[in-house]
């Protein structure tokens, strides 16, 4: 934006305040929607128009200016939908038309008058009225064809949304996800609840979290990385079926599929197992993409994913050695691990224990064929501290994960719910934190306590709404789906040194 086009819409702006005309006033009065006018009169040709006059009063930003001189034409844009508005100086008064055409594109404006179309067939307000709803002092990005650049498109979102309806479209779809995934589960008779997002002692998933702290109390506080032990003490607390939607924090690395933020979708059901919840995970995300898209055959990336059920059910160990010919089972210390991988080509790189190994071999080899949806389950135990151990065997845990398109999009378990095991495995992952393993959970003795009162048999789900909403929107990257990305600073918001 130049700085004549400044000085010139801020003169504008002090134009109005001068005839005392407020710029910003708090009511913009009778209106009726665009939407609501254009589905009522679309289908009314010029004549019935003229025949039968309507007068409408709409509202909105306005997104065009065409001037011929002694007539005037507007696009007015509200909430998805436009509609041409007219001025005609030989028809209004003189003020009247020099207040429109003193509108500019960014504005906010009313305008009321009858309706009547154009040689060229356009629905028009003929203005009789008109108002300042808001001032603009910015004019729209590019003249409403939209933001270039990726990065501005993240850092000004507001502007993206008004000139890009891809990001439009992909808002209201996360919208209409996030609504159709609580009714699933409402209509179910789970019970929405709300659980600390700072907390004492951060657990419920392998992750580094965002440290902060409490000036009263003196205290250190955490970004919950997860709601699980939290929702888990409400299981014991009788509530049999609970969910929270909510946002995670991990102070980890940002790419395609990982972002610091996240929103995730968990639920526990009590006298449930995984099994339970694999049926649950597959009739949820069908539904879902059913309600949104209209199809359980979604198009993503140049391919199509059948959501159909029942989805193929693989364990862990199995996946890897189709992949890779190693049975991780058979190498089951970090050392014989490592050995077995680089026989066969595979660089071990530096991860701290066992479990890091076999989930960053999983990760490389597996993980990015699995595009059709898939429940990879049965993972080895030592992956899965908060499941419980698989009567079939029990070095593994009754756990799985669905992927599709490459990505993990859940994680699920039969929660474990015998104390004395919990604390062992928690123990242990203190120790493996010990050892370098960063993301390794810590010790929650207060958990451990609501355990010995007590959880039943419990199955527990948790869906990342981002991920998911990326497969359904068929966008490649988790930051079209977030509203508001975290970005890399720019110099000039780079905080002050305390």
């Amino acid at each position: 934006m130049s700085e004549n086009e400044r000085a010139s819409r801020r003169a504008r702006l002090e134009a109005l305040r001068e005839k005392g005309i407020d710029p910003y006033p708090a009511r913009v009065g009778p209106r009726q929607r665009i939407e609501e006018v254009r589905r009522r009169f679309d289908d009314r040709d010029a004549e019935a128009l003229e025949s039968d006059p309507q007068t409408v009063a709409v509202v909105g930003r306005v997104v065009a200016v065409r001037s011929f001189g002694k007539l005037l034409f507007l696009q007015i844009f509200e909430d998805g939908a436009k509609i041409q508005a007219s001025a005609k100086k030989k028809e209004i008064e003189s003020d009247l038309f020099d207040r429109i055409r003193n509108f500019e594109v960014g504005d906010f404006v009313w305008i009321e008058g009858p309706l009547w179309r154009t040689r060229t067939g356009e629905l028009t307000v003929n203005a009789r009225a008109a108002r300042m709803a808001a001032k603009s002092l910015r004019p729209l990005p590019e003249k409403w064809h939209g933001l270039s650049d990726v990065e501005a498109r993240y850092r000004q979102r507001y502007l993206d949304l008004l000139s890009n309806q891809e990001t439009r479209r992909v808002a209201i779809l996360r919208s209409r996800t996030v609504s159709a995934m609580r009714a699933f589960l409402d209509s179910r008779g789970f019970l929405e609840v709300e659980t600390p997002v700072l907390q004492p002692i951060y657990g419920g998933a392998a992750a580094q979290p965002f440290v902060t702290h409490h000036n009263r109390y003196e205290q250190r506080l955490y970004l919950r990385i997860s709601d699980e032990l939290y929702l888990k003490r409400l299981v014991v607390g009788g509530l049999d079926r609970v969910y929270e939607i909510g946002h995670n924090f991990r102070n980890e690395g940002i790419s395609r599929k990982h972002h610091p933020e996240f929103t995730m979708m968990e639920c526990y059901q009590a006298y449930a197992d995984y099994r339970d919840m694999m049926d649950l995970a597959e009739e949820m995300i069908l539904e879902l993409a059913s309600k949104v898209c209209g199809t359980g055959q979604v198009e993503y990336q140049g391919g199509k994913l059948d959501l159909s059920r029942p989805w193929p059910r693989i364990p862990l160990c199995d996946a890897i050695r189709e992949a890779t010919q190693i049975d991780v089972l058979e190498h089951g210390d970090l050392d014989s691990l490592r050995e077995a991988m680089r026989s066969r080509g595979f660089d071990p790189g530096g991860a701290p224990t066992w479990a890091k190994l076999v989930d960053d071999l999983f990760s490389d080899q597996v993980e990015p064929g699995l595009i059709q949806p898939t429940f990879i389950t049965d993972h080895p135990l030592d992956l899965s501290p908060l499941a419980k151990r698989s009567v079939a065997d029990p070095r593994l845990a009754e756990r799985f994960e669905p992927f599709m398109a490459g990505m993990e999009v859940g994680n699920a378990f039969s929660e474990l719910n015998d104390p004395d095991d919990q604390r062992a495995r928690l123990k242990a992952q203190r120790e493996a934190h010990a050892a370098g393993d960063l993301e390794a959970h810590p010790l929650d003795e207060d958990y451990v306590t609501a355990l010995e009162h007590g959880l039943p048999p419990t199955g527990g789900l948790g869906i990342g709404v981002d991920r998911l909403v990326m497969i359904l929107a068929d966008v490649p990257n988790l930051r079209e789906v977030i509203l508001f990305p975290h970005l890399r600073p720019l110099n000039s918001e780079a905080p002050e040194a305390p």
